[in-house]
């Protein structure tokens, strides 16, 4: 029996606050808390559905129940229910500043949408970006719908969050800071380093004008449907796919 107090621990967890609070986290599905139960500490493990395997992921969990369909429906924050939900510690990153510069990785300016920054995380993790550091405005990773979209990815790139302007100056010099601008210069015609720091802007607004002042290397996906009605900009997700690709492909086998 799923007890009152449970439930109410569990949908708290949908508010920011109470995450941060507890340090903790809900994800939903078969696969994703498959994906996850081996490599974060799980709290708690609730599951109503025979498609998952119990038996073989209970060791990884402080708490498991089997539950009911209509007991599920009362702490899914799902439309279609998975059968399936788990309560995570929150994983805490550090990074070194030697290593950062060493490597690509990505930071995001104020990214508002849960979806769209999960996917950024899904699109690090395919890429083998482990630094994706966010703007303390930006989207909380957290967040379920987040999580649900980073597919898991969440368990293998570690997201910071920083002031984004102050940590930039701090990499000043060190590092080549890239951030995508319609003026700037084709990606496909610019050589690409095989290091740097890679800054996506605000789904409306784009980078901010202070961490523009930032960015050392402008560049541009260019609109391959010259004289005809495009759309004025790409999704951010789509455009940050495009640009860690053209990076990868320039610097794969250096």
């Amino acid at each position: 029996m799923l007890s009152k107090s449970k439930i109410k621990w569990i949908r708290s967890l949908e508010m920011k606050k109470n995450r941060d609070e507890q340090n903790l986290f809900v994800a939903e599905g078969v696969k994703l808390v498959s994906d996850l139960l081996p490599h974060l500490r799980c709290r708690y493990l609730a599951v109503c559905t025979d498609g998952f395997d119990n038996e073989r992921f209970s060791r990884f969990t402080a708490e498991n129940e089997q539950i009911t369909t209509d007991e599920y429906k009362k702490i899914t924050f799902q439309k279609s229910p998975q059968g399936v939900l788990a309560v995570f510690e929150k994983p805490a990153h550090r990074w070194d500043e030697k290593e950062i510069c060493s490597k690509l990785s990505l930071a995001l300016d104020d990214i508002q949408d849960p979806g769209n920054l999960g996917t950024i995380i899904r699109l690090a993790d395919w890429f083998g970006i482990e630094h994706v550091f966010c703007s303390v405005h930006s989207a909380d990773v957290f967040n379920p719908k987040t999580i649900q979209a980073t597919m898991g990815a969440i368990a293998n790139v570690k997201v910071h969050y920083v002031d984004l302007p102050i940590f930039l100056r701090e990499l000043e010099g060190k590092i080549p800071v890239y951030g995508t601008f319609m003026d700037g210069d084709n990606i496909y015609d610019k050589k690409l380093q095989r290091n740097g720091l890679i800054v996506m802007g605000n789904e409306g607004q784009g980078i901010s004008a202070e961490v523009e002042k930032l960015v050392t290397e402008r560049v541009q996906i260019p609109c391959f449907a010259p004289g005809t009605v495009a759309s004025e900009s790409l999704n951010v997700g789509i455009a940050t796919a495009i640009t860690v690709a053209e990076f990868r492909r320039q610097t794969y086998n250096e």
